[in-house]
C-alpha cells in the first residue's frame, strides 16, 4: 500500500503542478475578452509560487522508495530556476500577447512550466529511471516551443535540429546507463556507486563516455554543442533565453550530482581526465567563434557555450566549494544573461534587428537599453564590481582548493580565455557607445513588464555580488550535505 505522506516532500513540484493547473483552466475557461490578462495572471501565480518556496523551510528526506531525495542543496537550485522562469515569463508577456502568437499565448506558458517540473525531477532523481522521465519531460516541450513562431522558417529549422539532437543524445545516454546496470544490477544510484568501488573495466570508460554526452548536449559542451548556435538563432527570442539558463542550471546541477554520487570512486581514474579535456574545449571554442559572430542570438549561444565550460569547474572540483559556487554561478548567470535577452527581445519585438552592426550609437535613442546590455556584458566577462566577477572568483577558488597540479593548470587555461572573453564582450559595449554611425534603432517605447524584468536583471547583476549573504545561503545549504563528496576524498 502506497504512503502518500511521501509526497510531502515533494512541494516544490506540487505547487508548480498546481501552478501549471490554474494556468491550464485560465487558458481554457476563461472568456475571450480577458485572455490577454493571462500572461500577467501567468507571472503573478509563479511568483507567488517562488516567494512559497523561499518562505518554506526545505524538506529533507526520500520518497518512493529512495528513487527521489530532497535536500537543502536540491531545494536552493530550484528556487534558484524558478527566479530566472519568473523573469523569463515576465519578459515574454508582450510577445505572448502580440497578433500572431496570442491565440496559441497559453501553450507558451504550459510547456514552459512542465519543462520546469522536468527539471525539478532531474535535480531530486536518486534512480536513472526517474532521471530520464524528468529529462524527457524537460527536453520534449522545447522542441514545440522553438517551433513556437511557425510564419518563420529558421523556428521550424531549429525545432527540428533540437528534437533530433535530443533523440540522439537521449540514446547515447541511455545507452550508457545500460552498460553501468550490466555491471551493477541497479538503477538506484548509491547501489551503482557500491557495485562500481574498485571496478576500473573498459566498459566503465565507455559508459561513463555515453553519460557525459547525453548529460553535455543538454549543457552544450563541446563536442556535443553543434545544435546550440543554430537553435538560438532560429527560437523565439523569450525562448531563447529560457534555453540558455534554466535548462542549463538544471543539467549542470544533475550533473554534478550524477558524476559524484554515481561515478565518485572512479573519479581519479576515469572520469576527472574526460571533463578536462571538455572544459578546455568548451571554453576555448566557445570564445573564438563567438568572436567571429554577428548575430547578436548566435554571439549569446557562443557565450553560453563558453559558460557552460565555467560552470563544469564547479563540477571537477569536487569539493563542497565547488558545488557552492557552482549554484552562485548559475544565480549571477541567470540575472546576466536574461538582461542582454530583455534587451534584444525588446528591440528585435519593435525592429527585427539583432545584428551587432545595428546597435551601432544605440545609447544615442535608447540610453537605458544600452546601458543594461553594458552591465549584462560586464557581469558575463567577469569585470569587477558586478556579480559576474565574484562568481568567476569564487569557481576559481573553489577549484583551486581541489588542489591538484592538472586542476591549476586547468584554472590558468580558464583565467586565459577569460580575457579573451573580455575582447568581445567589449565589442558589443563599444558599438553602443562609442560608433559614431547614425544608429538605425529608433527610440524604443518597452511594455512595463519587459522594463520591470530588465530592472530586476539590473538590480541583480549589481547587488547580487556585493551581497554576501546570498553565497552564504547557498553555501551554508550544501554544506549539510557536503557527506556527498566523501567517496572522493
Amino acid at each position: 500500500m502506497m504512503d502518500y505522506s511521501q509526497f510531502l516532500l515533494m512541494p516544490q513540484e506540487i505547487g508548480l503542478l498546481l501552478v501549471f493547473l490554474l494556468v491550464f483552466i485560465y487558458d481554457t475557461f476563461m472568456p475571450e475578452r480577458t485572455q490577454r490578462y493571462m500572461p500577467v495572471f501567468s507571472v503573478i501565480m509563479m511568483a507567488l509560487y517562488t516567494i512559497y518556496c523561499f518562505c518554506v523551510p526545505a524538506g529533507v528526506g526520500e520518497a518512493f522508495g529512495g528513487m527521489f531525495e530532497s535536500n537543502a542543496a536540491t531545494w536552493v537550485m530550484k528556487n534558484i530556476l524558478n527566479v530566472g522562469v519568473v523573469l523569463v515569463l515576465l519578459q515574454a508577456v508582450r510577445w505572448t500577447n502580440s497578433d500572431f502568437v496570442s491565440v496559441r499565448r497559453g501553450e507558451f506558458y504550459e510547456l514552459t512550466l512542465l519543462t520546469l517540473l522536468g527539471m525539478f525531477l532531474m535535480i531530486s532523481a536518486r534512480h536513472f529511471l526517474l532521471f530520464v522521465i524528468g529529462l524527457e519531460t524537460a527536453s520534449l516541450p522545447i522542441a514545440a516551443l522553438a517551433a513556437f513562431e511557425k510564419r518563420y522558417y529558421e523556428s521550424h529549422e531549429a525545432a527540428a535540429k533540437y528534437i533530433f539532437t535530443a533523440i540522439f543524445s537521449s540514446a547515447i545516454f541511455l545507452l550508457g546507463i545500460s552498460f553501468v546496470y550490466g555491471m551493477s544490477g541497479s538503477l538506484y544510484f548509491k547501489d551503482i556507486a557500491t557495485a562500481l568501488i574498485g571496478n576500473r573495466s573498459a566498459l566503465l570508460i565507455a559508459a561513463l563516455a555515453f553519460v557525459i554526452a547525453g548529460v553535455g548536449f543538454k549543457l552544450s559542451l563541446v563536442p556535443f554543442h553543434l545544435w546550440t548556435a543554430d537553435v538560438y538563432q532560429g527560437a523565439p527570442t523569450a525562448v531563447t533565453s529560457y534555453l540558455s539558463v534554466i535548462s542549463k542550471g538544471a543539467a549542470a546541477f544533475s550533473f554534478l550530482v550524477i558524476l559524484v554520487q554515481v561515478f565518485g570512486a572512479a573519479y581519479s581514474q576515469v572520469w576527472e581526465w574526460m571533463l578536462y579535456a571538455v572544459i578546455v574545449l568548451t571554453i576555448t571554442l566557445g570564445n573564438l567563434f563567438a568572436i567571429r559572430q554577428r548575430n547578436l542570438k548566435r554571439f549569446l549561444a557562443f557565450s553560453s557555450i563558453s559558460q557552460a565550460g565555467y560552470i563544469m569547474l564547479g563540477v571537477i572540483a569536487v569539493n563542497v566549494m565547488g558545488m557552492s559556487s557552482m549554484i552562485y554561478y548559475v544565480l549571477v548567470y541567470i540575472f546576466s544573461n536574461l538582461a542582454a535577452f530583455g534587451v534584444i527581445a525588446a528591440i528585435e519585438r519593435q525592429t527585427g534587428r539583432v545584428t551587432m552592426d545595428d546597435y551601432n550609437g544605440l545609447f544615442k535613442t535608447n540610453p537605458w537599453l544600452a546601458f543594461t546590455m553594458m552591465l549584462a556584458m560586464f557581469s558575463l566577462g567577469g569585470i569587477p564590481p558586478f556579480a559576474g566577477f565574484f562568481s568567476k572568483f569564487f569557481i576559481f577558488v573553489g577549484a583551486f582548493n581541489q588542489g591538484s597540479i592538472a586542476v591549476i593548470i586547468l584554472v590558468l587555461i580558464a583565467l586565459v580565455n577569460t580575457i579573451i572573453s573580455l575582447y568581445y564582450y567589449l565589442l558589443v559595449v563599444k558599438a553602443m557607445f562609442l560608433r559614431q554611425d547614425d544608429c538605425v534603432i529608433p527610440t524604443i517605447k518597452s511594455h512595463w513588464t519587459e522594463r520591470l524584468g530588465l530592472i530586476l536583471c539590473v538590480l541583480g547583476v549589481i547587488f547580487i555580488g556585493l551581497i554576501s549573504c546570498i553565497y552564504a545561503y547557498i553555501n551554508g545549504a550544501v554544506d549539510a550535505i557536503g557527506a556527498m563528496f566523501a567517496a572522493i576524498q
